[in-house]
């Protein structure tokens, strides 16, 4: 009898896979299931979102610990701080902007004040939806950032998630996880490379550039620098999915250099990884330019996610672009 099929996630939000890429079906329920499978106390909840956050994977495996709080989140992540109280691990999903614009209050006080180990996961963060300024959480990371003793980390692939997802929950104090969904690409898997809870990763060197770079960006920044080998230009990627405790010693290390430093992130240039990269420079006195390549401090357009990727700077093209530039 063959093995049943991986269950998929609706098509209905694009993916931002290249045509041929390869990708894995819901990376993050189906992590979720194997680390509930490990460890009992983990639970999951979702405010009505549960097939656009892969939550449905979980929820098929494990409908006893599965609960679904509608459309409400300041509910969800109430009742998340509660069942934390109790010592049970929940994963509370719903969309980025939901939890960032509309629950910021519950998840500070209730959660991140108290020290809970609370993950909280975000669906469609900056520009992976065409839906608009009421769906794109361009500005995520800024508002969490502030918070206390909330982690954040911004995953680039399939890899990352599926590997992230355990150390989420053996963390002990709050998370928050920028949700890649459906089908989700698997690029980090030829890069001899394992996620670290605030680590980041040298994933390629190289002597005239260095990308420092998060989430999906990473996926175009070595798409980038593969194309700008064509250019005699040889570039290393940094790939830092942890941006809030930020590794700045392996950063660092990379930015003090003579080479032109470009930092990448699918977030508004306020606030995001830019920011937080430049003031590590600052703070360490290097005297340093960082080039920023992310989204414009400005709400954006709804429309197809190619075209609003090469747009807003996003693309590979317009990476590539900036680059050559530069030098």
């Amino acid at each position: 009898m063959s093995a049943p099929a991986k269950l998929r996630t609706s098509a209905m939000i694009a993916s931002f896979a290249d045509p041929g890429q390869k990708t894995a079906p819901a990376p993050f329920g189906h992590a979720m299931v194997q680390a509930a499978e490990a460890d009992p106390r983990i639970v999951g909840l979702t405010a009505d979102l549960g097939k656009y956050t892969d939550m449905h994977v979980f929820a098929k495996a494990f409908p006893e610990r599965f609960f679904q709080m509608g459309m409400a989140e300041q509910l969800l992540f109430g009742a998340a701080a509660g069942m934390a109280e109790t010592g049970l691990v929940p994963f509370a999903s719903t969309y980025s902007v939901f939890a960032a614009r509309r629950a910021y209050d519950f998840i500070c006080l209730d959660i991140a004040e108290p020290g809970l180990n609370v993950n909280i996961v975000g669906g469609l963060p900056g520009l992976t939806t065409g839906y608009g300024p009421s769906h794109q959480a361009t500005e995520d990371m800024a508002i969490f950032r502030g918070v206390p003793g909330l982690t954040i980390v911004d995953p680039c692939d399939s890899v990352d998630i599926e590997q992230a997802v355990p150390q989420l929950a053996a963390s002990p104090g709050p998370t928050y996880l920028r949700l890649l969904r459906g089908q989700v690409p698997t690029v980090l898997d030829e890069y001899d490379y394992s996620f670290e809870l605030g680590k980041a990763k040298v994933l390629r060197g190289g002597n005239d550039v260095v990308l420092i770079s998060s989430g999906l960006m990473t996926m175009r920044a070595l798409a980038a620098a593969r194309e700008l080998a064509a250019h005699n230009v040889d570039v290393a990627v940094v790939h830092t999915p942890t941006i809030k405790p930020f590794d700045a010693e392996t950063v660092l290390e990379q930015v003090d250099s003579d080479r032109l430093v470009v930092t990448c992130e699918n977030h508004t240039v306020v606030g995001g990884l830019f920011e937080t990269v430049a003031a590590e420079v600052v703070r360490r006195g290097l005297g340093k330019q960082v080039v920023p390549v992310a989204l414009p401090d400005e709400f954006l357009a709804a429309g197809a996610l190619p075209t609003l990727h090469e747009r807003y700077g996003l693309s590979t093209a317009r990476v590539v672009a900036t680059v050559l530039d530069r030098l």
